[in-house]
């Protein structure tokens, strides 16, 4: 009867400390860290960040083309998008990717008319595949903004 106590003791001290280093191992994998990106210049601390790195997946948040000196959006709607999406490069390359790692893109327009507008200068940043995207009418945005694009990115 000791003989069995003391195995039956044993296997389940074996099988709490795999049980210990698996959920060790689970919680200092790259899958859940987290990294949380800011840029810099934004102005006053504002309560998000400009991109979460979680493993190797990127999770942007909404990006808006704003004048660094004004922190509106510009009279020019080419201006506006490329501001828009220089900001989203730096985030990407903040986290050592590119645009051509994004794998989905949601866009809210104030003015839906702008669509061809706002795809002629959206394509140039790409040098491979678009990613899946969505093109949704929305109403007013913040700033005076005509746009408001955030995505997911996936390190190729």
């Amino acid at each position: 009867m000791v003989r069995r106590s003391n195995l039956f003791h044993m296997v389940l001290l074996v099988v709490i400390l795999l049980g210990a280093l698996v959920a060790s191992a689970q919680a200092t994998s790259p899958a859940t860290k987290r990294r949380f990106i800011k840029l810099p210049g934004a102005g006053a601390p504002l309560p998000f960040s400009d991109a979460v790195l979680v493993g190797g997946t990127l999770y942007l948040g909404g990006h808006l083309g704003l004048e660094p000196k004004t922190g509106r959006a510009p009279e020019d709607i080419d201006r506006e998008v490329r501001l828009l999406m220089d900001s989203m490069q730096a985030t990407l390359a903040a986290a050592e990717m590119t645009t051509d790692d994004l794998v989905w893109v949601q866009v809210s327009c104030s003015d839906i008319a702008l669509y061809d507008q706002f795809n002629a200068i959206y394509r140039t940043y790409f040098k491979k595949e678009f990613p899946a995207r969505a093109f949704l009418g929305s109403g007013t945005l913040l700033r005076g903004a005509h746009f408001e694009v955030l995505g997911i990115a996936i390190k190729r």
